[in-house]
């Protein structure tokens, strides 16, 4: 109960938290991109109107009325967010007439350069994820041309509006292929498309539409593309935050061994079920020799007659799982394989339960501490465990159920104390 109200209570904070922060209009969070790219593309600017009688800017015979490479455009993109962005672009447009169009020979160019305002349609529609590695820009703006005519020998300084779409593909993290559709329309073109002087019903007004195909190259240390930058809502990551906190409490919170006492807090999270723990989950242990006072009382009930075992087949799963988990095990001193005096005792224990069950077998494993060379301590670890197995074949248990290995150094305490080396230098039982 305690802890769901110490979640609660938490919860309840964090949101309020986040609703008093102040965020941006965009309400989003844009990990670190590329802003500057620049488009390379070259194709087909077409004059739709005006023309002048017999000239012409389409073959009928040939596909989509024929198409010419007469188009090419440099230009720098900077995205003031993931968005939005601005583009400053050059180029340059030739026309003249196809063969087999039936037009009257022309040649006319113009220099232009345009100012636009870009739109990433894919994040303003949130359909990053399904796009991948595709992109979609829509730009529109103002752009202005220097048109020459060779018939009149005379140029003009023109301009008007110009909008279009670029589908991209993503090669790379900074490389990507484009193509674009844009329509221009001039308000002050006193020029046809074939270098004629307009007509007066056509005069102040021209349309062309440039279709071309490119790459568009990202600048800057990053090494991601602007148009595919990763972006995060700034509430979504507040609650992902606030659901790890949530998380990471539960887990503080948690009692693994069932002691009353939460892990966190918890310096034995191991204590046996039903055994009165203090209140860091140590199972007390008043007169420190190591062994749990209720495991003392319950061995002094247990054991009998120089160490015979009283059980029930309760006892004997508890037995074991003392046994397994370490709480009964034989220590060495230094540099020595013969178990010492105050080890007696739980060998005996040790024994009187393979005595009390045929069945089971019994791995015994040696352990040293770091003092000495690793391939000493090794061979020091196994022999501790021989001599162990010495004591049970002696007392009468056949070797066949005896398994015996070396788990060279114990690296788990600090080995310039002396007294943490001591809890190392052991033999642990598992039994099968």
């Amino acid at each position: 109960m305690k802890r769901n109200l110490l979640l609660l209570s938490l919860t309840l904070i964090t949101f309020s938290a986040i609703n008093a922060q102040v965020v941006d209009t965009a309400n989003v969070h844009v990990d670190s991109y590329n802003r500057w790219s620049i488009e390379l593309s070259a194709g087909q600017a077409k004059g739709i109107k005006p023309y002048k009688d017999g000239y012409y800017s389409s073959s009928p015979g040939k596909f989509l009325g024929g198409i010419q490479a007469n188009s090419f455009e440099i230009a720098a993109r900077y995205m003031l967010s993931p968005k939005f962005g601005v583009k400053l672009g050059f180029a340059y447009d030739k026309f003249t007439n196809q063969s087999g169009s039936g037009s009257i020979p022309f040649e006319t160019y113009q220099y232009r350069t345009d100012f636009q305002g870009v739109i990433n349609a894919i994040r303003l529609f949130n359909i990053e994820e399904p796009a991948g590695r595709f992109g979609l820009l829509l730009h529109g703006g103002i752009q202005i041309a220097r048109m020459h005519s060779y018939i009149v020998n005379i140029d003009e300084l023109n301009g008007g509006m110009i909008v279009g779409f670029s589908p991209q593909f993503r090669i790379t993290k900074s490389v990507s292929i484009l193509t674009d559709i844009s329509v221009l329309n001039s308000y002050r073109q006193h020029f046809n498309w074939d270098g004629s002087l307009s007509a007066s019903s056509n005069n102040l007004s021209g349309q062309m539409i440039v279709t071309s195909v490119g790459l568009s190259f990202s600048f800057g240390s990053e090494q991601i593309h602007g148009d595919w930058a990763i972006i995060q809502d700034k509430n979504k990551q507040e609650i992902d935050k606030l659901d790890n906190r949530i998380g990471e409490l539960e887990t503080m919170m948690n009692d693994t061994d069932k002691d009353g006492v939460p892990d966190y807090l918890d310096l034995e999270n191991n204590s046996l079920t039903g055994v009165a723990v203090d209140t860091k989950g140590r199972m007390v242990d008043l007169n420190n020799n190591g062994i749990a006072d209720e495991l003392e009382k319950y061995m002094d009930k247990s054991i009998t007659n120089n160490n015979a075992l009283i059980q029930s087949s309760t006892n004997d799963e508890v037995i074991k799982r003392l046994i397994n988990e370490g709480y009964i095990s034989a220590y060495f001193d230094t540099n020595k394989s013969f178990p010492n005096n105050e080890s007696t005792d739980n060998i005996g224990f040790v024994l009187n339960y393979l005595r009390n069950n045929p069945s089971a077998t019994v791995e015994i494993k040696g352990f040293s501490d770091e003092i000495g060379r690793s391939s000493f301590n090794d061979k020091l670890a196994m022999s501790r465990s021989e001599r162990v197995k010495n004591i049970f074949k002696k007392a009468g248990i056949d070797s066949s159920r005896i398994t015996i290995l070396s788990a060279g150094e114990d690296a788990s305490v600090d080995k310039k104390s002396d007294y943490a080396r001591k809890l190392v230098r052991r033999v642990t039982f598992t039994m099968k």
